[in-house]
């Protein structure tokens, strides 16, 4: 594969290619934050994220014409399309046996069918919400936290359990939700799904939906690239890859925790995760860039709990129950979007893969049923999502046949995994690099 390269040709102008041009962005600062500058004057084809990320943005377009820009040279272009090429390393790490990409005709061709499959989808209505879908997925979270309620304020030992279990699944499924307000496909009007997602994140979880937001689509942009992919950033608590410790600065007790990472991840590390996010990371990220409203929403959610179980169980019990069915729909939510990604290769952080290889080969699809699709909110079908993740996520298993039939004919291995093989591969990958950091700290 073709390493970036500023697309000035020495110069110190960050330049972008979007649509054929390059559009000078030195002095832009970005409103989305710093995913621009993974792509900032590299020479890349930045065009499939600007479109997908900006699907419903009209700002963004305004902001593009205002940029001073350029039309791109042949050989500019050509140097985009080359960065896409695979080698053969990289075609292993593709999952294929077929060799694709290995020519700038084929990448071309790639590019042409994925822009007519988008095309396609367009036309056909798949990116348009469906506001009866989502009234459904509020309904049910407000209706299984109104029956935990009952449940857990009675006096019959298994319905509690059940109540806490259902409270604990709710706040995950806010998780899942506010996923979709988070890429604007709950109503497709950006202000009401970004508030809708703050408010979802904020008082179903006690999160921050503007961290999520800024973190999240930098994760899209580039998902399994190190130095780029903020899900790979996950030290102290826990290592997905071997390669993303400093091995030489893991060691004591953090080498032995990571040795054991893959027993900790559940119950004990999703939940520290989670409750340093609500504690600390996520207020603060609120507070410092005047996010008021997740803030209150945030307030909000613990006043709510205290007054709904503080007369039941009394302040202590209430913070008991608290803690208990968020560490369990910690271990929910983490642990289940953890499948798709984390124990598949990583790509170089000069590496530039075409948008649909880092669909093909850093995400993985799990199989299909009734249970593990409403289990998952979908996102089990993560290779459309990262394909086109401001579609309606109901629509991805729609699509799937369609996506496995472009990765087909190009040579791409279409990923499909059973759910608990999916779980055992993500867990055998944490055994195996925390044993890794364990061995290299012992090296030093």
């Amino acid at each position: 594969m073709g390493k970036g390269g500023n697309s000035s040709f020495g110069s110190e102008t960050k330049e972008v290619l979007i649509n054929g041009r390059f559009y000078d962005v030195s002095d832009f600062r970005h409103p989305g934050g710093s995913i621009l500058k993974f792509l900032a004057g590299s020479g890349a084809d930045a065009t499939p994220s600007y479109k997908e990320f900006h699907l419903r943005s009209q700002k963004a377009d305004k902001y593009l014409k205002g940029l001073p820009s350029r039309e791109a040279t042949k050989a500019e272009l050509e140097h985009a399309v080359s960065l896409s090429q695979l080698t053969s390393t990289e075609t292993e790490k593709s999952k294929s046996n077929s060799g694709p990409l290995s020519s700038l005709n084929k990448v071309e061709a790639l590019d042409k069918d994925f822009k007519q499959l988008r095309a396609d989808l367009t036309a056909e209505g798949f990116f348009k919400p469906n506001l009866l879908h989502v009234t459904w997925r509020c309904v049910e979270i407000v209706g299984m936290v109104a029956m935990a309620g009952m449940f857990l304020v009675g006096d019959i030992l298994a319905l509690q359990v059940l109540g806490f279990l259902m409270l604990a699944i709710a706040q995950g499924r806010c998780g899942w939700l506010m996923h979709e307000g988070g890429h604007y496909s709950m109503t497709g009007k950006i202000s009401i799904d970004r508030r809708l997602q703050e408010f979802i994140y904020g008082f179903g979880c006690g999160m921050s939906g503007a961290w999520w937001r800024n973190q999240h689509n930098k994760h899209h942009a580039t998902p399994q690239k190190l130095q780029h992919d903020v899900d790979l950033a996950t030290l102290p608590l826990m290592a997905f890859n071997s390669r993303v410790p400093k091995h030489g600065n893991v060691k004591g007790l953090q080498a032995l925790w990571l040795k054991y990472q893959a027993f900790l991840f559940f119950p004990v590390t999703s939940f520290l995760v989670g409750l340093g996010w609500t504690l600390f990371l996520h207020p603060r990220h609120s507070a410092r860039s005047a996010h008021y409203f997740e803030l209150t929403s945030m307030a909000a959610r613990y006043l709510c709990f205290y007054a709904a179980f503080g007369g039941k169980f009394g302040a202590a019990g209430a913070f008991a129950l608290y803690m208990g069915s968020f560490a369990t729909a910690c271990n929910y939510i983490f642990i289940n979007f953890s499948v798709s990604h984390t124990h598949l290769p990583v790509s170089e952080s000069s590496d530039f893969l075409h948008w649909v290889v880092y669909a093909a080969a850093h995400t993985t699809n799990i199989k299909d049923s009734r249970l593990c699709t409403w289990w998952m909110a979908f996102l089990n079908f993560q290779i459309e999502h990262h394909l086109f993740p401001s579609m309606p996520q109901y629509n991805h298993p729609k699509i799937s046949p369609r996506v496995k039939a472009l990765f087909e004919k190009h040579g791409l291995v279409y990923d499909v995994r059973p759910y608990w093989g999916a779980m055992a591969d993500t867990f055998s990958n944490l055994h195996q690099v925390g044993h890794d950091v364990q061995a290299h700290s012992k090296t030093k």
